[in-house]
């Protein structure tokens, strides 16, 4: 490597030990406005090239802050522009270490073309090949557009800066007050940001990530020997209706869930798991959430929200365009009823329902204890496509819970009369039992053998192959 800048070192840190080939290291800004000529652009602030990450082929590009704040110039842009191109030859993914000032205001239309060349070449590459950021220093204004168009964003803890106008610059705000540049925020709030952690972590986090994803849309090299016991039931499995991250990392070989956006809509779990050594891409509703002394630190309602429903979706769409397979774990009996959510509920949840209905690749749905209504449809039904179905033997299907569907049925009715109906209704029409005569779920299973049940029905969908009607694309 030409350099030993922290930029460098950050690639050095991330790809396995010696092999990264560096890439255009004798380029330099080609402007000379503004008294360019005499400024040193070692690499224009770009180191870019390729190497391996557990011996699979990756693309990277590493800012380098210490060469005018890491600012994206002509010369720097190109390089980045053609390391898309090469990866998207070759069918590899695209890794990008930011840490930057932004534009640089000495190139002007030739930095704003340069961005421009950047965005065109995320866009052609999506769902072609898996594009990956991390943000380490700054990243702001139109450079958060590349983060925004990747498909998983990592940011460093505390040094770490996210935006798109400063926190100082929003209206009624200054950064004391609410920090939206920060980790925190990206995360949490805006649900941009898929890992937090601090530099050596986010290495480490991103090495895990590409281990569990295939090198692009037609080859699958993610495939690995399960040194887990297939058959192996999950004693505790029936515990974990409520935090269903640690019902996935059960389900999961040799109990690794690398799950993503996990402080973003934390009713909804989305990640990736491996199953008889085979990444499935995981979707699941969520009503508790566990600190690491087992304790609860949080409680939902088992109900879609627009930010869960809206995670969700994104989620599926990019597992479909890598042919990732689906598998949801079901436990919602509606909606989030609040005045913020319903502004985006309709739309948010209508995205989740396209999603699971339009995605091509295996889809397996596990009821894990009430579905309930509308919601239960969106989340990976029958009606919507799901291949296959299992559901607990403790699990509850119906339009909506027993004793207000008999409240609606038996109005004006004694208490007495309302009982009777809500157990009538109960074991009608609520019952799993029920649900699975109509043929509305395939197999009733014991909690505890969920993993056997889900790896053969995968097994059995490896061969699926899907028609959709011609067009260019949904709109939804």
């Amino acid at each position: 490597m030409s350099t030993t800048t922290q930029a460098s070192q950050r690639i050095g840190a991330l790809l396995d030990e010696n092999s990264f080939v560096e890439i255009g290291a004798q380029i330099t800004a080609r402007s000379t406005d503004f008294n360019m000529k005499q400024t040193e652009t070692p690499s224009d602030g770009v180191i870019t090239g390729y190497g391996v990450i557990d011996g699979n082929l990756v693309y990277v590009y590493s800012q380098d802050a210490s060469v005018l704040g890491g600012s994206v110039g002509e010369m720097h842009a190109k390089k980045i522009a053609n390391l898309y191109d090469l990866a998207m030859k070759t069918g590899a993914p695209v890794i990008g270490l930011i840490d930057s000032a932004g534009l640089r205001l000495q190139e002007a239309t030739d930095a704003l073309n340069g961005f421009g060349e950047i965005y065109l070449k995320q866009t052609l590459a999506s769902g072609v090949i898996p594009q990956i950021t991390a943000v380490f220093g700054s990243c702001g204004g139109g450079l958060a557009l590349i983060p925004a168009m990747t498909d998983f964003t990592f940011m460093e803890g505390s040094k770490a800066k996210l935006f798109v106008n400063a926190p100082n610059a929003l209206e009624g705000n200054e950064i004391s007050k609410c920090d939206s540049s920060s980790a925190k925020f990206q995360s949490e709030e805006a649900g941009l940001v898929d890992f937090v952690g601090d530099e050596a972590t986010v290495l480490g986090q991103i090495r895990q990530l590409v281990s569990m994803l295939p090198a692009n849309c037609e080859e699958d090299n993610s495939a690995v020997e399960c040194t887990d016991d297939l058959n192996r039931a999950c004693a505790e499995l029936a515990n974990c209706v409520g935090d269903t991250s640690i019902a996935l990392s059960n389900i999961a070989d040799n109990g690794i869930f690398v799950e993503t956006k996990a402080d973003y809509a934390k009713d909804m779990v989305t990640g990736f798991i491996k199953l008889n050594g085979a990444t499935v891409g995981a979707v699941a509703n969520r009503t508790e959430v566990y600190d690491e002394e087992g304790k609860v630190a949080e409680k939902f309602d088992a109900v879609l929200s627009a930010r869960g429903a809206e995670k969700a979706a994104d989620f599926i769409n990019f597992c479909d365009a890598f042919s990732i397979p689906v598998l949801s774990l079901t436990n919602t009996t509606g909606f989030k009823a609040t005045k913020c959510c319903e502004k985006k509920i309709a739309k948010a949840v209508a995205k989740l329902t396209y999603a699971f209905a339009n995605a091509t690749v295996p889809k397996v749905n596990v009821i894990i204890g009430k579905a309930f209504g509308s919601a239960y449809v969106a989340m990976n039904s029958k009606a919507i496509g799901a291949d296959m179905t299992f559901a607990w033997s403790t699990a509850q299907i119906g339009m909506m819970d027993a004793k207000l569907a008999a409240k609606i049925i038996c109005d004006k009715e004694g208490a007495d009369a309302i009982d009777a109906c809500a157990k009538e209704y109960a074991e009608l029409q609520n019952n799993v039992v029920s649900a699975a005569k109509r043929g509305y779920v395939d197999t009733i299973i014991d909690a505890a053998d969920t993993r056997k049940y889900v790896i053969g029905a995968f097994e059995m969908l490896y061969t699926k192959s899907e028609e959709r009607p011609a067009k260019k694309h949904g709109t939804v």
